[in-house]
């Protein structure tokens, strides 16, 4: 299987990117945010408290190994996560390998052994506050937070992280889009370079 991955800061349009090619190629999706570590030993405030935003947050070993069944044609089950409770459920989805698949997250291009098993690499640039203001509607309507806990966190963990972690994956990028032009011309860019 042919795996995409789409790196890209937080509210830059990943997500949407990878729905739209994957309708586009008829391909799955797996999504980093499945493999954010289960923390269902701890309470509910402490998890809450947890920096999600750095790459130990993900069960990279796990993914590793998820991906590496697909890239050889077989099958994984995806962990399913409970944003609303910091939490992983007890259920997964089963995906199957087809000709193309797409990998989508934060740090989907920060692991050396991850960017191995990826053929395309995509990074999607947009600006911080495009980001914020995304990451504001998403985790006010889909998670149920606050605005002023989700400013905060973006401010205290974010943004920084963002800085440290996930700006420098630009480098091993093989495409760079915009995550303000139409999606459209991201999916036709991706597609040229695929040769499709």
């Amino acid at each position: 299987m042919h795996l995409i991955g789409i790196a890209g800061p937080s509210g830059s349009g990943k997500t949407e990117l990878a729905r739209a090619l994957a309708v586009a190629l008829g391909a799955p999706i797996v999504s980093l945010d499945s493999y954010y570590r289960d923390l269902g030993r701890l309470p509910f405030e402490e998890r809450a408290r947890t920096n999600f935003d750095l790459p130990d947050a993900i069960e990279i070993e796990l993914l590793l190994a998820h991906l590496g069944s697909l890239a050889g044609g077989g099958e994984a089950e995806i962990p399913v996560y409970d944003f609303t409770r910091h939490l992983r459920t007890d259920r997964t989805e089963t995906v199957r390998a087809g000709q193309f698949g797409v990998l989508e997250g934060l740090w989907t291009l920060y692991w050396e052994d991850l960017r191995r098993l990826l053929r395309t690499k995509v990074y999607v640039d947009t600006a911080d506050r495009v980001c914020f203001e995304r990451r504001l509607a998403r985790d006010i309507g889909e998670r149920g937070r606050s605005a002023e806990s989700v400013a905060a966190r973006y401010a205290a963990m974010t943004r920084p992280m963002a800085r440290r972690y996930v700006l420098p994956e630009r480098r091993f990028a093989d495409l760079v889009v915009s995550g303000v032009q139409p999606i459209e011309e991201s999916v036709k860019a991706v597609r040229a370079l695929l040769g499709r």
